[in-house]
């Protein structure tokens, strides 16, 4: 392709990576030449040109640099490559318009501020420009572009309400500017959408362009040629090697059966990203690329997967999903068991359980590419290749999406987040399956499932004990002791705390259950040692560890230093701290505002047996024996919790006594 010069670009390398060639790349775009010849040509003598591909072919950066160059500016007058998609503020700055997508166009023509277009149309803004002719003195073309055309049919509906006024605008400006030229280009998934506006755009002339990936040649030239104004070069099969490699798919079925298949054509993007990768790999002193350092440093497997990981955590951060829940979606839906490739149709709002927003945005980045089949949309990966970048990650971050979905109390999906992880490790990796036995163990717990659950948390405390992680016992440890903890069997809970504590001293979460563990069998002022303690130290449960200590110090008959606590944690309050601050309020001779919350609290306490006997003990303070009586019958006899054992002869002298 003729070129002004080899230049690098602004990051210092021949390749441009992800991002689409713009036109001051011309000097590094090579192997689109005959491409970018024929649609110059179409573009100068056609009406309409369709120029469509599949996403990440390379449409953009033909259109910039392979087109654009092509074109002098003494035979044709060429606009500035427009765009449709609106740009909120144009929204905001502006007063009602005919069309938003009309607007979009001519800012991106024209620098002048939106409120001096809002008012035009496509006409007169082309009428307003200063007719051209070459030398002469007759009329040159006008070459108008519109990139990403299938914006057009992909927006909000106030956008698709402006479709009909946009297609007509441009059909007017066509008219009227016998000169004129429009090329769209667009992804092929959309040319269903763009066949019912061919005819009263191309006006008795148009042209259909369909890009492919590159072929063999073609690919070399994009890999070489690049180098031509730097001091490096590619030795002999060195280029071919590589190419050789994206050619090459590896497919490994979950039986373990390997197929290598060749595929005839190269993705632009794919090339990019491994020869960009390729050249920030190479050591400074290298100057001849030889075969053998394609072979160790041009891993295109690895330089896919960084660039997958990448996409997927960008995607994740954009809309806040947890990225190894993408990943595991992208499995799940897009991978058959064979190995293979698998597809997906878009529903009104998801794509199999996946929001349609994230799913456009893995379109948008490469991950996947859509086409239309039999009136739906339908997705799959945009190459075989990424199968293995999929496949083969790092199993923590399916680990810590488990994770997040724990917190969420999706059980199903943090399991089968966690059978990912599982897959995904090698099979001695110990460290990922103690990590999986934990979290397998906190699903059975959320499921229901204590027996399970402790089967589970005895095979992690194993293997963390093998791997000589005192964190991880300790945390299983916890687990087991908070398991114990909510089904009543609070010795249990205190052996199991304290030996997780005495591992993992800075985990105030299970110091707070250790503490409550202690007052549950009868042990309130080790608990207070316990959680003063923790408070010392600090952590992630501060508020629960101040709510604990200030229901002990009620109960303990010390309301000052229990209102202290308690009034910290106001904005929290449950019916067991609301009762103790009742409580407390009631000792310290606050009597009218401790009836105002023992009421409250008798409210909410249903059959929550601690509850019921600080509101007994409120009445009793306020001079209504009777009514404390009732309440510390009812305690005796509630299940939900049950009193602990010392709370419970409390409870017995609150109720009249015999004769």
């Amino acid at each position: 392709m003729t070129s002004t010069g080899h230049v690098q670009n602004e990051t210092g390398q021949p390749y441009v990576g992800l991002r689409a060639f713009r036109q001051q790349d011309r000097g590094l775009f090579f192997g689109r030449e005959r491409e970018a010849r024929e649609i110059a040509t179409l573009w100068q003598a056609d009406r309409l040109t369709v120029l469509y591909g599949a996403s990440g072919v390379g449409k953009t950066s033909l259109l910039h640099a392979g087109v654009l160059p092509f074109l002098g500016s003494d035979r044709v007058d060429v606009l500035p490559v427009g765009r449709i998609a609106p740009d909120p503020a144009l929204l905001v700055t502006t007063s009602p318009v005919r069309s938003v997508y009309v607007l979009s166009l001519l800012s991106s023509w024209s620098a002048a501020p939106p409120a001096e277009l809002a008012d035009l149309t496509v006409r007169d803004y082309l009428d307003r420009r200063p007719a051209r002719v070459d030398r002469y003195d007759d009329p040159i073309p006008t070459l108008i572009s519109i990139d990403q055309a299938e914006e057009m049919f992909t927006g909000a509906p106030y956008r698709e309400s402006d479709l009909e006024e946009f297609v007509a605008q441009l059909a007017d400006a066509l008219q009227a500017h016998t000169g004129l030229r429009l090329l769209l280009s667009m992804r092929q998934e959309y040319l269903a959408s763009i066949v019912p506006f061919e005819r009263v755009l191309g006006q008795g002339s148009r042209s259909w362009f369909h890009l492919l990936p590159f072929r063999r040649e073609a690919a070399l030239e994009a890999t070489r040629r690049p180098l031509e104004g730097t001091d490096r070069r590619f030795g002999e099969n060195a280029a071919e090697l590589l190419v050789d490699d994206l050619q090459t798919v590896t497919i490994h079925s979950e039986q373990g059966e390997k197929t290598v298949l060749r595929v005839s054509g190269v993705e632009p993007v794919q090339l990019q990203v491994v020869c960009s990768a390729l050249w920030e790999s190479l050591p400074p002193d290298v100057h001849e690329i030889t075969a053998d350092h394609v072979r160790l440093h041009a891993n295109v497997d690895r330089f896919l997967a960084g660039f997958c990981q990448r996409m997927l955590k960008e995607v994740a951060e954009r809309h806040n999903v947890p990225e190894g829940s993408i990943r595991s979606w992208l499995r799940r839906t897009f991978i058959t068991e064979h190995g293979t490739r698998g597809t997906a149709y878009e529903g009104l709002h998801q794509t199999s359980g996946m929001p349609n927003a994230v799913v456009r945005s893995l379109e948008d980045c490469h991950i996947l590419k859509a086409e239309y089949r039999a009136g739906a949309r339908w997705y799959e990966l945009q190459h075989d290749r990424l199968i293995a970048a999929i496949q083969h990650t790092d199993p923590e971050t399916f680990l810590q999406a488990a994770r997040t979905a724990l917190s969420g109390a999706q059980w199903t999906h943090a399991r089968e987040l966690t059978e990912e992880a599982v897959r995904t490790a090698e099979f001695d990796d110990l460290g990922v399956r103690a990590e999986a036995e934990a979290i397998f163990g906190d699903v059975s717990v959320g499921t229901g499932d204590p027996e399970t659950a402790w089967r589970r948390y005895d095979a992690a405390a194993e293997m963390f004990a093998v791997l000589q992680r005192a964190d991880g016992v300790g945390r299983v440890l916890a687990a087991k002791g908070r398991l114990s903890l909510s089904l009543g069997d609070y010795s249990t809970a205190v052996s199991a705390l304290s030996a997780a504590v005495a591992r993992v001293p800075s985990d105030m979460s299970a110091q707070t259950a250790l503490a409550q563990a202690l007052w549950h069998v009868g042990q309130p002022r080790s608990a207070l040692i316990v959680l003063n303690g923790a408070l010392a130290v600090g952590g992630d449960a501060l508020l629960d560890a101040l709510a604990l200590r200030g229901v002990i110090l009620a109960d303990l008959d010390q309301p000052v230093a229990a209102l202290r606590d308690l009034d910290l944690v106001r904005q929290h309050q449950q019916p067991a701290t609301l009762a103790a601050r009742a409580l407390a309020l009631a000792l310290a001779g606050r009597f009218d505002a401790a009836e105002q919350e023992a009421a409250d609290a008798i409210a909410n306490a249903g059959s929550n047996g601690p509850v019921l006997l600080r509101a007994a003990r409120i009445r009793v303070i306020l001079g209504n024996a009777v009514a404390g009586a009732d309440l510390a019958a009812r305690a005796i006899s509630a299940d939900a919790p049950a009193l602990p054992e010392h709370l419970r002869e409390q409870a017995r002298r609150l109720l009249p006594q015999p004769d």
